[in-house]
């Protein structure tokens, strides 16, 4: 029986491997560009926080906190550490 669930755990355990391969790779990339886009959105932000709109320039910083890789970018590395974290339950969970 122990055979027969490693057999069909296996293809799922592949799986996630490269579900996490490929999702952290473009959460690398990801967060470069949000990087970039974050810095030159705060740019802005503060730019129209001095000169025209208080609220306007607010909004923009809130957006740039957003891109910035310690907001959206971060939420979806977490969501990557549970899908490992689900593969590793499942290997420890089989192979024990």
């Amino acid at each position: 029986m122990r055979f027969v669930l490693k057999i069909l755990a296996a293809p799922i355990i592949v799986l996630l491997t490269l579900i996490v391969w490929i999702f952290s790779a473009l959460l690398l990339c990801s967060s470069f560009v949000f990087g970039l886009a974050s810095t030159i959105v705060g740019l802005l932000g503060i730019a129209i926080l001095i000169t025209t709109s208080v609220q306007n320039g607010i909004i923009l910083l809130v957006i740039a906190f957003l891109v910035s890789p310690v907001g959206l970018p971060m939420i979806a590395a977490w969501f990557v550490g549970q899908v490992q974290n689900l593969r590793y339950a499942i290997q420890d969970s089989v192979w024990g």
